[in-house]
C-alpha cells in the first residue's frame, strides 16, 4: 500500500502542476503510463486486501483466538477497509482504461 501511496502522490502533483501551467495531459504515452501504473497498483492492492482477508480468516474463524475485543474490530475494520481502498483504486484504473480507449 505504500506504493499506492506514493503512486497518488506523484500523480496528484503531477496534475497540480498541469492546472497552474494550463496544460493537458491527454498524451497518448502519459495516458498509457497512467494506465499501467494504476493497472499495477490496483493488483498490489487487491493482493494487499486479499492476504489480509486471509489471515483475518485464519486468525478469528480457524483459530478461534480472538473474542469480540477492540483489537479484533479494528483488524476487521482494516481489512474492509482495505477492500474499499482496492475498490476506488480499481475505479480509477477503468477510467484511465476508458480514457487510452477514447483518445
Amino acid at each position: 500500500m505504500g506504493l499506492q501511496v506514493v503512486w497518488s502522490f506523484a500523480l496528484a502533483i503531477l496534475d497540480g502542476i498541469a492546472l497552474v501551467k494550463k496544460k493537458v495531459l491527454h498524451n497518448p504515452v502519459l495516458v498509457s503510463l497512467y494506465v499501467v501504473g494504476d493497472w499495477v497498483t490496483a493488483l498490489l492492492s487487491l493482493a494487499a486486501a486479499s492476504s489480509s482477508g486471509g489471515i483475518a480468516v485464519l486468525y478469528f474463524n480457524d483459530l478461534g483466538s480472538c473474542g469480540l475485543g477492540e483489537e479484533c474490530q479494528q483488524y476487521q475494520l482494516a481489512v474492509a477497509l482495505a477492500f474499499l481502498g482496492w475498490v476506488a483504486v480499481s475505479i480509477s484504473f477503468l477510467i484511465m482504461l476508458w480514457l487510452f480507449a477514447a483518445g
